[in-house]
């Protein structure tokens, strides 16, 4: 027997964080056996995983590729290729485009644009229809067309009603979520970056962390109340976090990610980053930021979700007021998260592999992704070098647009391969052609 693909002398960093290595046999889109290394059967190609980690893909559950209306910053094949260079095999692209992404037929179009792309691309769907925040769209007819995260995101629901009757509508539609964007629209408008002493000396209105704390407390009554399944965007606060275990432990069915950015830059950055620095919710203090690391390690926070806002140069370079928010990140999410937490012993493999990949895929309902490496599993699959150091630069990384904060910085760990339904897609840290 000749395998089509054997993924050679790696370490499983879970269920058992195993040191011996092994060798992951890979035929039909499948992972047909797992064996200690050397004692797999021949194979029409082989990927070298000695010294290296092997993992199931990691996923993105919040990217914005900007399809359709906003090509010139991202689009989904640049977008792709860039998770597919960090070892992401799945990511979900918020609906926040031009047009909003409300309706069964602009789902249809935007899954038919990434079809073949080095990323399973999946797409969420407005909350409300055109994101106007006046009525529902059509959850139903959405989540028919295969939509199981839905979200305004780029703006809150801020409307009781509204987003209780969304809530509502998650209890028959199994493995549906409600994702909220959770600042008040009120309290932040006009708002730049963290109210605090950085926004007074830079002489730019601040955003509240009170319009973050105030809505997740809302919409953690509302999922109380009605029994719906809710899920806290790019979670900025300690005081949210709190609320978000507390809940949890009640029996509310609420989970919570946070973004690399906001587990490891302060307010203080923007300084350093200029319009690099501003997104929203914004960088916060670092009394949140020590908060949050804790969060993730050990559990009050779920998962980790990139945010990846690429933006044209054209929309940064003016003034810290007038820039628009968001910054890159799905190329160098794994590596920034292994250096910050991993690397320093905070973090093990194994709650590494939770929170970019097992958490990710159950909160967002890719069944195909997130699965241990074992018999059965899809192949899917991300080999992890936790020991390579490499500086980020913007001309290398794939996406269309340059916000990335992270410039400049030579992080610790680098995918070395991934393979996408079984084949390879990145190959010694090259994508393939």
């Amino acid at each position: 027997m000749t395998a089509e693909l054997v993924i050679s002398g790696g370490r499983l960093a879970v269920p058992t964080e195993a040191v011996d290595p092994v060798d992951v046999v890979i035929d039909g889109g499948h992972i047909a056996a797992v064996v200690p290394a050397g004692e797999a059967p021949a194979a029409r190609r082989r990927l070298d995983a000695s010294d290296a980690w092997v993992m199931p893909g990691f996923v993105d559950i919040q990217v914005h590729f900007r399809t359709p209306g906003g090509t010139e910053s991202e689009d989904i094949a640049s977008g792709a290729a860039g998770a597919a260079m960090g070892g992401v095999t799945a990511c979900v692209m918020m609906p926040n485009t031009i047009p909003a992404i409300d309706s069964p037929a602009m789902v249809r179009e935007v899954l038919g644009m990434a079809a073949g792309a080095p990323c399973d691309v999946r797409t969420s769907a407005c909350v409300t229809a055109d994101r106007a925040g006046e009525r529902l769209a059509d959850l139903g007819a959405l989540y028919a067309a295969g939509v199981r995260v839905f979200t305004d995101d780029g703006d809150c629901v801020a409307d009781d009603a509204l987003m209780g009757a969304a809530l509502a509508a998650t209890v028959k539609l199994r493995g549906a979520v409600i994702s909220q964007h959770a600042e008040d629209p009120a309290m932040v408008s006009g708002g730049v970056i963290n109210e605090g002493p950085v926004a007074e000396r830079l002489g730019v209105r601040g955003r509240p962390a009170e319009a973050e704390i105030s809505v997740v407390h809302r919409d953690i009554e509302l999922a109380r109340r009605t029994g719906g399944r809710h899920h806290v965007l790019h979670l900025s606060t300690a005081s949210a976090m709190e609320l978000v275990a507390q809940a949890r432990q009640d029996g509310v069915r609420v989970t919570a990610e946070v973004t690399p950015q906001h587990l490891v830059l302060t307010e203080n950055d923007v300084e350093q980053l200029g319009t690099t620095g501003k997104m929203n919710p914004p960088l916060r203090s670092a009394s949140d930021v020590a908060a949050l690391r804790r969060g993730i390690v050990d559990g009050a926070l779920d998962a980790v979700a990139t945010d990846h806002a690429p933006h044209h140069p054209s929309l940064k370079d003016c003034s810290l007021t007038d820039a628009a928010p968001g910054m890159i990140g799905v190329e160098t999410m794994a590596s920034v998260v292994w250096s910050e937490l991993v690397a320093s012993g905070g973090m093990s493999p194994a709650r590494f592999v939770e929170v970019v990949s097992t958490a990710p895929a159950r909160i967002a309902g890719i069944t195909d992704h997130g699965k241990p490496i074992r018999p059965g599993s899809p192949a899917n699959v991300t080999v992890f070098d936790p020991a390579e150091a490499w500086t980020v630069r913007a001309a290398d990384l794939q996406s269309r647009s340059l916000n990335s904060p992270w410039v400049g910085r030579t992080l610790t760990g680098r995918v070395r391969h991934t393979v996408l339904t079984g084949s390879p897609v990145v190959v010694n840290s090259n994508l393939c052609s």
